[in-house]
């Protein structure tokens, strides 16, 4: 009689707990649905958050990271090297912000300095020449804008890293995992294929930025409104072809479970690589060249204007 009450407990405990699981995947649905952009914002910019050095040791196996540009200085803004995705060498670049105070101002908050860029473009060479998939992450609310940075070059190490990913002929996936801001992004982001992650964002500057340019005020409620406009949130972004593919998050966002929010992106990551396995490098590097001319068509940008305005 005991054994049978057990039993009848234990079935009663596993129908409770698939109940409230399921319960629990539809609030957290409903929440996510309802959040505003710049609600999404806040999300990517939780300090919390997994970044790229621990995707990084969650992802790949005997990442050998690499320092430098060979010539002027390391930034640790931006985390280069190579390792094993799988059994498969790849190149791997990304920001990284830090976590806690004091690696969030030796790594500058993951704003790069040109010789964070330089160094990526050795990278981005050795992926080239050795054939091997390049993997970025993106991760940053834009370059370093101080004066040592643009008498070092910041404008032309970031061109100079556009035009190299373009001609690469290997295959290029970017993963946005947090805040992509302005160029100091797109200098890791010219890929074949563009992912981004539920709760990240991606946008040609900050909506504090641009609402102080614009209404010469940083307010809440301009700066809901400019993020809203912006289109910065995933869901947008996909729609008008900036990006090709979201990748959920557990619920409450990727800092409440790393280990799922990795496994859920390296899934998308194998399936993106398989696919671009079947192209020849000229393919790849025609496609990517392809991809990044249709953006901002007519048509798209006539849509954000009508119904994206911003009010007043």
């Amino acid at each position: 009689m005991l054994a049978i009450r057990s039993e009848l407990a234990r079935d009663s405990g596993s129908s409770e707990r698939v109940r409230l699981a399921r319960e629990l995947r539809d609030v957290s649905k409903q929440w996510s649905s309802a959040l505003a952009p710049m609600d999404r914002v806040r999300l990517a910019r939780n300090p919390a958050r997994p970044q790229t050095l621990d995707y990084v040791g969650l992802l790949i196996r005997d990442f050998i990271e690499i320092h430098g540009d060979r010539r002027f200085a390391d930034d640790p803004a931006i985390v280069a090297g190579l390792g094993y995705f799988g059994t498969r060498p790849v190149a791997i670049v990304g920001h990284q912000r830090g976590h806690s105070t004091s690696e969030r101002l030796r790594r500058n908050f993951g704003k790069p300095h040109p010789e964070g860029y330089r160094k990526a473009a050795r990278l981005y060479l050795l992926a080239h020449r050795f054939g091997l998939p390049l993997i970025t992450f993106v991760d940053t609310q834009g370059a370093e804008p101080g004066v040592g940075a643009e008498e070092r070059g910041q404008a032309e190490a970031i061109a100079a890293n556009l035009e190299l990913m373009a001609r690469l002929e290997t295959p290029v996936i970017t993963c946005i995992i947090g805040e992509g801001g302005s160029g100091g992004a797109l200098a890791l982001a010219v890929a074949n294929v563009v992912l981004i992650q539920e709760n990240a964002c991606y946008s040609v500057i900050t909506p504090e930025g641009c609402a102080a340019i614009l209404f010469r005020s940083a307010g809440p409620e301009k700066v809901d409104d400019v993020a809203r406009v912006l289109r910065l949130s995933a869901a947008d972004l996909k729609a008008l072809g900036v990006v090709d593919e979201i990748v959920t998050e557990p619920a409450g966002g990727a800092h409440m479970d790393p280990q799922a929010a990795a496994r859920e992106l390296g899934a998308v990551l194998r399936r993106s690589l398989a696919r671009m396995d079947r192209m020849t490098p000229q393919a790849l590097r025609r496609s990517r060249e392809a991809k990044f001319a249709a953006m901002g068509s007519p048509y798209l940008l006539d849509d954000c204007l009508e119904n994206r305005r911003l009010p007043g």
